[in-house]
């Protein structure tokens, strides 16, 4: 394919993925496929000579798309939010086109001055605490990584560089495994699994801290930990603090927390994930009050705020924290800018060496959009949360299980665990909507989460209307079956 052809299917490739995404409400939103289905429908090895674009591109349609869970379906209410629109699609063509990897400055300059830069204008459109930001001589700044699990490894780890420093200097005597042995890190029973998995991957010890009755930890249960722990010889070093959690997007209590951290010389990161894109709107920025007390703070513009995956924004208080981690410098690496402080080798901030020019996605949203539209997006998303909250609540057959702050729902029939999954197998297996459960202490939950950038108050309406009437089907065969036993 020279330069010639390629603009002319190029042309083509945008038209199928604006049809794609314009037409994405009339393709089934869930798959009808079986595990193993493409391995048959292509040859066993590549081909020896070169085949068509024509011959490509059709097989999208025939192979691929049959195998698709369309998650910009306005219809897809699972998991949290991808975020999508046509400014990122566009940016991510530009930083595919312009294919440089960006490990160090001189690797390329625009690469790294826009990431700085970027992630400053996010991280005041959030109203960041100024030590965060990278301005002009700051100590701290931000960086993107590819996912959240990314963010919360690269702080445990750094965390773990400076506490067995830190341990090591004031007790000589100490190996390295001696303290490694006694580390432990620290999360809410509600956390994502990757932070459990970043401890695994770290090689040190992990606990949950028990959250309260609205899903949130509090400082008092963090306490109770940490007393216990150190009596028995432990070293408590990293507490990830969640704000939204995936099952029902509830907040740790982070101003209780942030000082009993700071004051036992424990690593604070904050995950943010979905929640943090709301923070652009001021009414629900004192969600993020005590962010001040924390040491690194992530979240996911890519899930919602319509940049498309990957774009995970991660800030440090102090950027010293993170590099002196990670900091090798083969002479292949080296330039001649490096040591003039004004320069920042994003190698030294993530596990990869190689990066994508991944902040021109959000250069091109943020420009495209502004805060304004941003802001608009998020809310409509919370408006159609309420949408839905209220209709459950109409039903007297259902309940709400958590408090509804963004734009997540848990709700489930009044009834057992065994009822709510024969209701959410009916709802998978009708293939109308899609949506995923959770466990919420000993409850079977569904989750209602707002996704799709095109999502209306009809789609809501229409998906309650479809729920209802599979628990109304189900009931009537739940009660005759359980008449008979």
């Amino acid at each position: 394919m020279d330069a010639a052809e390629f603009r002319k299917r190029g042309k083509e490739m945008v038209d199928y993925i604006a049809d794609y995404l314009e037409k994405v409400d009339k393709r089934q939103v869930f798959p009808d496929v079986e595990p193993g289905y493409l391995r048959p429908l292509i040859p066993d090895c590549a081909p020896q000579d070169p085949e068509s674009f024509e011959d490509v591109f059709k097989d999208i349609e025939k192979i691929i798309m049959p195998g698709v869970t369309h998650w910009h379906s306005p219809y897809f209410f699972a998991y949290f939010p991808a975020a999508s629109s046509f400014p990122s699609l566009l940016a991510d063509m530009l930083s595919s086109g312009i294919g440089c990897v960006g490990f160090s400055w001189a690797s390329s300059p625009a690469c790294t001055e826009l990431e700085t830069v970027m992630l400053d204008w996010l991280g005041k459109m959030i109203n960041l605490p100024d030590e965060f930001l990278a301005g002009k001589d700051g100590q701290g700044g931000g960086v993107i990584q590819g996912s959240a699990s990314e963010a919360t490894l690269v702080s445990l780890l750094a965390a773990r560089t400076k506490i067995i420093r830190r341990v090591q200097s004031e007790k000589p005597e100490l190996t390295e495994a001696d303290i490694m042995g006694r580390l432990v890190a620290y999360a809410s029973d509600q956390a994502h699994s990757s932070v459990e998995r970043a401890a695994l991957i770290g090689g040190v010890k992990i606990k949950n801290v028990f959250s309260d009755d609205t899903f949130s930890v509090c400082g008092s249960a963090l306490k109770k930990v940490l007393d216990e722990d150190k009596a028995s010889g432990l070293i408590p070093f990293f507490f990830c603090a969640t704000l939204g959690t995936t099952p029902c997007c509830s907040f740790d209590k982070l101003l209780e927390l942030g000082p009993i951290c700071n004051k036992e010389n424990i690593w604070m990161h904050i995950d943010a994930a979905y929640a943090g894109s709301a923070f652009i709107c001021p009414e629900f920025r004192h969600l993020l009050n005590g962010v001040e007390f924390a040491d690194s703070f992530s979240f996911n513009p890519h899930k919602w705020l319509l940049v498309n995956f990957d774009c995970s924004a991660m800030w440090v208080k102090k950027r010293s924290d993170l590099t002196s981690a990670f900091k090798l410098e083969p002479l292949y690496l080296q330039h001649r800018h490096q040591e003039s402080g004004l320069v920042t080798d994003y190698r030294h901030w993530q596990i990869p060496l190689g990066r994508r020019f991944r902040s021109l996605k959000l250069w091109f949203v943020l420009r495209m959009y502004g805060v304004k539209g941003l802001q608009e997006h998020i809310h409509k998303h919370v408006r159609l949360s309420h949408q839905f909250e209220h209709l459950v609540l109409q039903d007297d057959r259902f309940e709400i299980c958590a408090e509804v702050v963004l734009g997540l729902v848990c709700f489930r029939l009044k009834g057992s665990n065994e009822l709510n999954k024969a209701l959410l197998k009916s709802i998978t297996e009708a293939k109308k909507i899609h949506l995923v459960p959770c466990h919420l202490r000993e409850k079977f939950v569904l989750r209602f989460a707002i996704c799709s950038r095109t999502v209306e108050s009809t789609h809501v309406k229409f998906a309650w209307q479809h729920i209802s009437q599979l628990a109304t089907d189900l009931l009537k065969t739940w009660e005759q079956h359980h008449h008979q036993q």
